[in-house]
């Protein structure tokens, strides 16, 4: 498997950002017109990159043609000094939920079975011909959403994940601490005792800390179903788990060649292929999100201030339902599972599945990294 297969088609003419990790320690780069640059002179942590960015691209130091760096998969080549890290660092990572009518309908069953994979097909039965079929066609917080939401308790079909599907206010959560994201290549992992979980592939904004919304990315919002379904108090355990959060393989920048509109009518495919000869495919449409982008992006600045920026993650309305071994038990992931997520114009984020405890320990925090970039002398550095 090469990077290179993993890329936007027309890479050559995009900007990209992203963060290598090397001998020295994490390093940004901006990949512009097929060449790599450093520049962590100018910015040592993408944070910074983005905080400063301007039509401009910084010069760096130039590494060399993108094909030429030797950036493996971290899970077939495990300790090698190269490889690539998620695209962002010191941003808070933010993950909006229930943004897909069909992903709401999928909620609803989980806590209506209360975990039980069991029970997920006779509730999918009962509730998807009248709940997902209204709820597509509405926007939330409007007065007919009002309507429904009063229709529906009327019914006793009413849901917090309704709520947040289409009231006013989206779910906006803290999808998992800063630094602790893996990239391309990466393993990903999921709770040892989960039995029903899946894939979340999503497209991620990345926002500076004035929220101005810079560019897209790739990423894989694991959900542990069982969990989450017991209690959506339980949101932190189903979601925010060591090597949980995929991002990647780059940030592709908004410019000539690509925009937040471009964002909006994108088509973000999956693939699972298990070590057992399993298959599955499925995709989402941006175009049948039920908030605009930009929108969920303000319902996060209305939170507080995030002086070096996030990532957000716009949602799903992937939720795979085909069985995978047993019959109504659906589908879920098994250890050695690759995932892929991709786009034409954002590329393919790969990962191999494992369990959390399995996966590479989370190591290099905030205190290693500052020190890190102390001892090379870039903290010094900064020109802003």
């Amino acid at each position: 498997m090469s990077l290179l297969d993993h890329l936007p088609a027309d890479w050559r003419d995009a900007t990209l950002v992203g963060r290598i990790a090397t001998a020295a320690g994490p390093t940004p780069v901006v990949i512009s017109h097929g060449r790599v640059r450093d520049v962590s002179r100018v910015a040592p942590t993408v944070a910074d990159l983005l905080n400063q960015w301007s039509a401009r691209v910084p010069a760096g130091e130039d590494l060399g043609p993108l094909e030429q760096l030797p950036l493996a998969p971290a899970y077939d080549k495990p300790g090698q000094a190269t490889r690539l890290l998620a695209p962002v660092d010191l941003q808070c990572v933010k993950a909006c939920g229930v943004t897909f009518a069909v992903s709401a309908v999928e909620r609803v069953i989980e806590e209506r079975a209360r975990g039980d994979y069991a029970k997920a097909q006779s509730i999918r039965d009962a509730l998807g011909e009248r709940v997902g079929a209204d709820i597509r066609s509405v926007k939330p917080g409007s007065p007919t959403a009002v309507r429904l939401k009063e229709a529906l308790i009327a019914d006793g079909l009413w849901s917090q994940y309704l709520e947040v599907a289409i009231g006013p206010d989206a779910e906006v959560f803290t999808k998992s601490p800063v630094l602790s994201s893996v990239g391309w290549g990466d393993w990903i992992g999921v709770r040892k005792e989960s039995q029903w979980n899946n894939p979340e592939p999503e497209i991620v904004l990345a926002c500076d800390s004035n929220g101005r919304t810079l560019g897209a990315t790739l990423g894989n919002d694991v959900n542990l179903r069982d969990i989450e379904g017991r209690s959506a108090l339980l949101l932190g355990k189903a979601k925010d788990n060591n090597a949980s959060c995929a991002i990647g393989p780059f940030i592709r920048m908004f410019d000539s060649t690509f925009g937040i509109d471009d964002v909006r009518k994108a088509v973000v495919s999956l693939t699972v292929h298990g070590e057992d000869g399993y298959k599955l495919e499925g995709s989402s449409s941006m175009s049948l999100i039920s908030r605009d982008p930009l929108e969920l992006v303000e319902q996060t600045l209305s939170q507080h201030q995030y002086p070096d920026g996030f990532a957000l993650f716009l949602g799903t309305m992937f939720a795979p339902t085909d069985d995978r071994d047993v019959a109504g038990r659906g589908f879920t992931h098994k250890v050695g599972d690759v995932v892929r997520v991709s786009s034409p114009a954002l590329g393919t984020l790969e990962n191999k599945l494992t369990t959390s405890d399995q996966a590479p320990p989370w190591s290099t925090g905030i205190s290693h990294l500052m020190r890190n970039l102390a001892s090379r002398g870039l903290l010094a550095s900064r020109s802003t």
